[in-house]
């Protein structure tokens, strides 16, 4: 991790993030990618969201945030790098401007992304990008707890709290109601399917299940619920997709991760899922990544307040 943030010196327009990180004050952070091990609706709520339960499994993989401090009010997206959103919908420029709005800082900030989450595909990254970013609560000490970030977090999506809150954990509500969980160890081969289809439209969809029965923890520990609800309405309207999955389901066991066209499969140890990453055809989109429990950022974030307090 860089050192700590310091007062900026001015921006150089149409700078690449790697020539920009030369500069001093940056300090670089983990935005972990998330899967949905589980996932199905079992109602729809009065304000018309939906009720949902599913695991979310963090991993070891992801994009970084770069982060320096600036004594003005100003917050800048930094760096030239194109991953497809203007910067007035950014969600971390949305997060640090949520953040500085609720905490009455005075401060500013210039954020830069280098990303590796595909966007769209399910593994959560502008919603871990937002919250390694409400980080920023600490570096401007802005002295709101986990449970206030969690809420700023809800605000811009249903996954923020989940990295927030950096730990696995089974979820109910819209996503915001967390129960760590310490999950077996697992290696995860996943695939960008470049399929994407809008949230709204799949929950429109008539085929989609909205009133599963509600299980428990144990059921999922046990087998009992497994799978996507949104996996069979996607691969109904998508044939790349279907044909995907059934590819993968020949590795080992694969799924759909939340309600992008991102798929995974599920391997005892790294090495298996090395291996399996051979036999992918050429031209597919995918990493391979570790499972875990406890999210990087928690252990950045440590290590920076310590060496804060010396």
């Amino acid at each position: 991790m860089a050192k700590t943030p310091a007062s900026a010196c001015k921006l150089r327009l149409g700078t690449k993030v790697a020539e920009l990180l030369q500069a001093d004050g940056w300090s670089t952070w983990s935005a972990p990618a998330k899967i949905n091990l589980f996932l199905q609706i079992t109602g729809q709520r009065s304000d018309g969201y939906h009720n949902l339960q599913t695991v979310f499994q963090l991993l070891d993989w992801g994009d970084s945030v770069y982060i320096r401090l600036r004594k003005d009010n100003q917050i800048i997206r930094a760096g030239v790098d194109d991953y497809g959103v203007d910067e007035a919908n950014d969600l971390i420029i949305r997060a640090a401007k949520l953040l500085q709005a609720r905490a009455n800082i005075k401060q500013g900030a210039e954020l830069a992304v280098s990303k590796n989450i595909p966007l769209g595909g399910g593994f959560g990254g502008g919603s871990s990008d937002a919250a390694t970013v409400l980080l920023l609560n600490s570096l401007w000490q802005a002295g709101l707890t986990n449970d206030d970030l969690a809420m700023l977090g809800l605000q811009l999506g249903a996954d923020v709290p989940v990295f927030i809150r950096g730990h696995s954990a089974w979820a109910e509500g819209v996503g915001e109601k967390l129960s760590s969980l310490n999950l077996p160890q697992a290696a995860y081969l996943l695939i960008d399917s470049g399929v994407t289809v809008p949230t709204r439209e799949l929950f429109q969809s008539l085929e989609l299940t909205r009133n599963a029965a509600a299980a428990t923890i144990a059921d999922f520990v046990s087998g009992t619920v497994l799978g996507n609800a949104f996996e069979p309405v996607l691969r109904a309207r998508e044939p790349e997709v279907d044909r995907l999955l059934e590819f993968l389901s020949k590795l080992g066991p694969a799924s759909l991760t939340g309600t992008g066209g991102g798929c995974f499969v599920r391997f005892k140890s790294l090495a298996d899922a090395q291996a399996a990453h051979q036999h992918l055809p050429p031209g597919l989109k995918s990493w391979v990544a570790n499972g875990v429990n406890s999210s990087p950022l928690l252990a950045q974030l440590e290590r920076w307040t310590k060496e804060r307090d010396l």
